[in-house]
């Protein structure tokens, strides 16, 4: 199933837009409900709470007092660790097997207001930020929640700043507007982006670049989109062995190249038989990659000794950001040239300058994607020749 994290800082309003997507049809789990319930009288994680914190934690009638226990921890960056250590594992245990319960056609959203915090967010397909002006989620806390300004101000900094949000937003919500204008953003994310991506993941439908005009100009984002794809990859493959790193290569991990709008990712296996085990699969699978099965190979350039460089090849199914991930045999010539080209480009301005030319003459041609894809072929023989010597020169290796 579709995993949307939601996240934000308090006062943001992400709830606002965990229940809009409920009523769009997504099952929600809240992390803050969740965590309620491990906190009720008779639970383990209570009892482990009250004997950290001592006694006055509880009220007569044996329930948290929430604001006594928040105004130990929200002071003390030590205790709030140690409140951390007893309530994290339990929440995180529920809200497993809640997800697991899930219907498979369904949209599984997490409101989870420390998803950045807990480096969690790598195990979601997409995460949406929800953002406000601080003055904005102040007044909020006070006017809505009935918090003191000071403390409303001590709970915003012991979480992630709004750079470390973005950083791993795959979409932002601004909600410094109107609750309408809010539940517009969130329709049209549902509309145009998940709705159809859940489609794709049931149906095993990949998504893919237009026929026509794939090349755009250079993205200052496709970097900190790559990085998000390899951390998301590399967290659902990380109980593969075979895996030996997961790398952003291609035209848009080179700053400043015209490139298909594409986030292409290799993945490096010790044997590239493992990567035809079920458990490989399952990993991929689940996280919203589907196999070409008859994509087992790319040509291999002249002077290498070989016909074809094998490889494996899986896509993504969100009809918001083509990725391609290519799985190569760690040591093997396609995988030594797919990491040597875009370091090779970086390096070597005048290549880069080169390839953009070749590019642009090319599209100017035919730019139909497969005619453009193929007319490239003799620039990429001739470069594999130059990508070599450069590396030969300075002493590169992967």
């Amino acid at each position: 199933m579709l995993r949307v994290g939601v996240t934000g800082g308090i006062g943001s309003g992400k709830s606002t837009v965990s229940r809009r997507l409920a009523e769009l049809g997504a099952v929600v789990v809240d992390a803050d409900l969740v965590a309620r319930e491990v906190m009720e009288p008779g639970e383990p994680t209570l009892d482990a709470v009250a004997s950290r914190f001592g006694p006055e934690v509880l009220r007569p009638d044996g329930t948290l007092d929430r604001a006594g226990l928040a105004s130990i921890v929200f002071r003390d960056p030590s205790a709030l660790a140690d409140l951390d250590a007893i309530t994290v594992p339990a929440i995180a245990q529920r809200v497993a097997a809640r997800r697991r319960d899930v219907a498979r056609d369904s949209v599984s959203v997490y409101d989870m207001p420390l998803l950045v915090e807990r480096g969690a967010w790598v195990h979601e397909h997409l995460t949406v930020v929800v953002e406000a002006d601080v003055e904005t989620r102040v007044q909020r806390l006070v006017d809505q929640r009935g918090l003191g300004e000071g403390d409303a101000r001590r709970r915003m900094a012991a979480q992630a700043t709004d750079e470390q949000r973005r950083a791993v937003a795959d979409v932002v919500l601004p909600n410094d507007g109107s609750p309408d204008a809010l539940a517009g953003l969130v329709d049209g994310l549902w509309r145009d982006r998940l709705a159809p991506w859940n489609d794709n993941l049931l149906a095993g439908r990949r998504s893919r670049r237009p026929d026509h005009g794939a090349v755009v100009p250079p993205d200052p984002l496709w970097e900190a989109r790559g990085s998000r794809v390899v951390a998301k990859l590399a967290a659902a493959l990380s109980g593969q062995r075979t895996v030996t790193e997961v790398s952003h290569i291609g035209s848009t991990a080179v700053p400043g190249l015209p490139a298909k709008d594409v986030i292409d990712v290799q993945v490096g296996v010790r044997d590239l038989a493992d990567a035809d085990a079920a458990t490989f699969h399952a990993a991929l699978r689940d996280a919203g990659y589907v196999c070409t099965p008859d994509n087992l190979a790319d040509r291999a350039k002249p002077g290498s000794g070989e016909t074809v460089w094998a490889k494996r090849y899986w896509g993504g199914c969100d009809p918001g950001e083509v990725v391609h991930v290519h799985v190569r045999q760690r040591g093997s010539q396609g995988w030594r040239f797919a990491l040597l080209f875009p370091d090779w480009l970086r390096h070597v301005p005048a290549e880069r300058a080169a390839y953009a030319a070749e590019k642009q003459r090319l599209l100017a041609l035919d730019d139909r994607t497969g005619v453009y894809a193929e007319a490239k072929e003799p620039w990429f023989d001739d470069a594999w020749v130059r990508a070599g010597e450069w590396a030969s020169r300075t002493g590169w290796h992967p």
